[in-house]
């Protein structure tokens, strides 16, 4: 079979749950990438409108942000292994926001958004997790 035969097939199995939920993993790594890259590198504004950022909150959504949009390619491509990185990926920000929340019972300084966009980033990553295993992995 030819590439061209195989993306043809690939194109028409893609549904369009697959074709959202690549497409938001996508654009929450674009996003989470220039968020913390502007927090974490440049000293300025973005630094000072962030407030009380937790450095380790902020260095795991930074770094996860690349994962994201491998895991948005993988999800486009029909890859099995999407499935595998959207877990990992929901397990981890669940973890982290965990021990976020031990960071905040223990006294800590934080910022009310941070909660929220925790919340957000953990149900969203773990519905795309649900739905790629549901898609891919349970047979």
């Amino acid at each position: 079979m030819s590439t061209e035969n195989i993306a043809k097939a690939t194109a028409s199995k893609r549904t369009i749950g697959i074709w959202l939920l690549s497409l938001i993993a996508g654009i929450f790594g674009v996003m989470t990438l220039k968020s913390g890259y502007s927090v974490l590198f440049i000293d300025g504004e973005a630094r000072v409108a962030a407030g009380h950022y937790v450095p380790f909150v902020l260095w795991f959504n930074f770094i996860s942000g690349f994962l994201y949009i491998i895991t948005a390619a993988g999800l486009w491509l029909m890859r099995p292994w999407s499935a595998w990185l959207s877990l990992f990926l929901a397990v981890c920000i669940v973890a982290i926001y965990a021990a976020f929340g031990l960071y905040i019972f223990d006294g800590g300084e934080y910022e009310m958004r941070t909660v929220v966009a925790m919340l957000i980033r953990s149900s969203v990553w773990i519905t795309i997790a649900f739905f790629t295993w549901q898609r891919f992995l349970k047979k």
